[in-house]
């Protein structure tokens, strides 16, 4: 599973400000009456854990078991209650619907190609009732061709290190992230384990996004960049859609 190492050091290599920033977003473009969410490509709970707090019915979907079980302690942890379901976005059948269904960090990137996405779409759309909002964020063609390529990021602390190398990808905008990990055996050792692991991103044109949520019979689809209520530039990072059933 490709979190299997990554889930157990992902909040210490994460930029937790952005979850502030997600869930500001959410609270600005949901409905004031939502309160049923779906979060698909949970992670550790973070997110999830924030939307429970701002006393949203929150049910928290990924597909890796440590992602959940990380998730799972948050909430005990967080004093909040989250319903945790493990499960592939493509394959929403079994899970009831919701109000409001959000995915973000980029998780729709991983889908191997377009037919995936498009498959994540229609899944959203039959879960979400009349009325529903759909709300989620990918990385742009010009993150992905111009920031990524050649990006490198170390990180390290006394029980372990991450490197994080990018490079272009086979296929077209698309991104490979290779990380490696050393992680500390035993409290106090100097012994450290490797452990590598390969994420695989891919991106399409707004016109393709659109055209894939338009197939999903989705409507009124409005797209912003970067976490703002503007409109997508040239050299905008991350697009948000938010999408109306």
């Amino acid at each position: 599973m490709i979190y299997e190492t990554f889930a157990f050091v992902y909040d210490e290599v994460m930029d937790t400000a952005l979850y502030q920033q997600w869930l500001a977003f959410s609270k600005r473009h949901l409905p004031e009456n939502t309160t049923r969410l779906l979060e698909l490509a949970c992670g550790t709970g973070a997110l999830a854990c924030e939307f429970a707090k701002e006393q949203y019915e929150v049910t928290a979907l990924d597909l890796s078991e440590e992602m959940l079980m990380m998730a799972s302690k948050r909430a005990a942890e967080e004093n909040v209650s989250i319903q945790l379901v493990q499960g592939d976005m493509m394959d929403l059948s079994e899970i009831g619907t919701y109000e409001a269904i959000t995915c973000f960090s980029d998780s729709l990137c991983y889908m191997p190609n377009r037919q995936a996405v498009q498959e994540v779409f229609d899944a959203v759309y039959r879960t979400l009732e009349p009325g529903g909002t759909f709300i989620f964020d990918v990385h742009s063609l010009y993150q992905i061709q111009e920031v990524f390529p050649e990006y490198s990021y170390h990180y390290q602390t006394d029980d372990f290190a991450f490197l994080w190398d990018s490079y272009p990808g086979e296929k077209e905008h698309s991104i490979e992230h290779f990380l490696t990990f050393f992680v500390q055996e035993n409290e106090g050792e100097l012994l450290f384990s490797r452990y590598d692991e390969l994420h695989k991103e891919r991106t399409y044109s707004l016109d393709n996004y659109t055209m894939m949520l338009e197939n999903a019979n989705f409507t009124d689809i409005q797209v912003f960049a970067d976490f703002t209520d503007e409109k997508p530039t040239e050299t905008s990072k991350r697009w948000f859609f938010v999408c109306r059933k």
